[in-house]
């Protein structure tokens, strides 16, 4: 970056308005000359530069300001949106911004009329926010609430900047970083794929414990009808405490085909090589790419799974790609995702996720072995093997035929049961054989991924009870840093900030310049 020079005649000038911050850069030179500093460890040195630096740079940004006071020329012309002039000024009008380098004083002319509020245009060249904490601490606020507490986000923010901004300070600068992120996912059309690379949509949900107050209305009337937890010091079985509100997590990326057998998933137990030398080598699944993900603390699963079809569309407006969703199985998932493709027209391949499934079989497989009884390992294999050739009646059978020979009843039999009612009622999204031979992914991976990044490790933290507003700006921020699209959200939620506290307070959306 080349470096403006001012020119000679300017210099003096120059100097005269930037004073008191060449005064302090003096002083901080002196001090390092000094005696004493020649002693200082180099660790004390650190402290002692980044106070005094912190300082100039206050300083600096002090004097630029009244640099611009001083030269602030009356406008021939400031009309608001409403197209009533301001025919009287005040100068010396003054504001606090609170900087990454301390607090400042904005000087500028006020535009003032009867009966309406005044005008400042010399804010909106400046673009200062509506309150009082720059844009600088806003991004801070940002960054750091989406990756720790508030309190630590607060704590390293003073640290870094000194600023001695407050905990509901932080809170309230993370809620308003976030506020534009819908719209600009909104704005931000990704170019459509020009190929017929698969498209895979997924959807699932995580409970984030929220204040009473922000309980969605059925859990909170649940909650109030239940009247208390039997027991006093734990929750009875299948008690919940009834204080969560469901997070609906969304994800949509790209992903190659690799086509895969029964053998790349799950190795058939019963080869007579098992267990001796070398594993044949299994073939790798389809690699995600150009990975979108969104969530909401806030939003309807059902406005959430909306977003993930409209950003799907995005990719494929004219519905060519095959549309592949994963699911963990429930129920009110499967319907959402059916009813929004059928409002569409898009045809959707869903397909539950595998791991699920599995967990069914397990449950089975213990109604029929000891517990630790490592033949049931092979037992849930050989059946799972089966599964992924496409034989999902097959496997109900046999299950069902394994109970009725054990002789099993009743509660005996549960978890055979509950696997035989699953699947059969799943049996249409269990096609793991054309998943595999199309080479289509059947995990849920990455949306359970997001639900551990995005919820678990955040609002999950011990001892965290969520406000709404809170909880939903922080998972949208770590959303929008996961996709890596926080720099660019950044700049444009800037220009948002400067329409909606300038812009549109102009006729026409203009603002008169010197």
């Amino acid at each position: 970056m080349s470096v403006v020079r001012p020119a000679k005649g300017a210099l003096a000038e120059c100097e005269d308005a930037f004073a008191a911050s060449a005064g302090l850069f003096a002083a901080a030179c002196a001090e390092l000359a000094a005696p004493q500093a020649a002693v200082m460890t180099h660790a004390q040195l650190e402290d002692l530069l980044g106070a005094r630096m912190r300082e100039v740079t206050r300083q600096l940004f002090q004097d630029h300001l009244t640099l611009r006071a001083r030269d602030e020329a009356r406008r021939e012309e400031v009309v608001d949106a409403a197209g009533v002039g301001r025919s009287r000024i005040e100068r010396g009008r003054r504001r606090l911004l609170a900087t990454v380098f301390g607090k400042v004083t904005v000087v500028r002319i006020a535009y003032r009329g009867i009966g309406v509020g005044d005008l400042h245009p010399a804010d909106a060249v400046l673009n200062l926010p509506d309150g009082m904490h720059s844009h600088g601490l806003a991004r801070l606020a940002a960054i750091e609430s989406a990756r720790g507490s508030f309190a630590d986000a607060c704590e390293r923010i003073n640290a870094h900047t000194g600023s001695g901004i407050g905990h509901r300070q932080v809170q309230e600068l993370a809620v308003g970083a976030a506020a534009d992120i819908d719209a600009f996912y909104d704005a931000l059309v990704p170019a459509p794929c020009t190929d017929i690379t698969p498209l895979i949509l997924s959807v699932d949900g995580k409970g984030v414990v929220i204040r009473p107050e922000a309980l969605r209305e059925d859990t909170a009337k649940a909650a109030a009808a239940k009247g208390g937890n039997a027991m006093k010091t734990r929750l009875a079985s299948g008690e919940k405490h009834g204080r969560k509100r469901m997070a609906t997590l969304g994800a949509v990326y790209d992903a190659e085909p690799a086509p895969r057998t029964v053998d790349d998933i799950i190795a058939d137990p019963d080869r007579h090589d098992a267990g001796h030398g070398a594993a044949p080598e299994r073939r790798q699944g389809p690699k995600a790419r150009s990975k979108w993900l969104c969530g909401s603390v806030s939003d309807t699963a059902a406005q959430v799974v909306a977003a993930v079809f409209d950003q799907a569309e995005y990719r494929d407006p004219a519905h060519r790609r095959p549309w592949v969703v994963l699911v963990d199985g429930a129920r009110h998932q499967i319907d959402l995702i059916k009813a929004e493709a059928r409002q569409r027209g898009v045809d959707v391949h869903i397909i539950v996720d595998l791991i699920h499934v599995l967990e069914y079989l397990w449950r089975a497989a213990w109604c029929l072995h000891e517990g630790g009884d490592a033949s049931a390992e092979n037992w849930v294999a050989r059946h799972a093997r089966v599964l992924l050739g496409g034989g999902v009646q097959q496997t109900a059978a046999a299950l069902e035929a394994a109970a009725r020979t054990a002789g099993l009843r009743g509660a005996q039999r549960k978890g055979i049961d509950e696997a035989v009612n699953y699947l059969t009622g799943k049996a249409e999204h269990l096609r793991y054989d054309t998943a595999l031979e199309r080479g289509w992914p059947i995990a849920t991976g990455i949306i359970e991924g997001a639900c551990r990044h995005l919820v678990k490790d955040r609002l999950d933290i011990t001892g965290a009870r969520w406000g709404l507003s809170g909880a939903e700006a922080v998972l949208k921020l770590r959303a929008v840093r996961a996709n890596g699209d926080f720099d660019t959200y950044w700049t444009w939620h800037q220009q948002q900030e400067f329409i909606r506290n300038h812009q549109t307070h102009y006729r026409d959306q203009f603002i008169p310049t010197a």
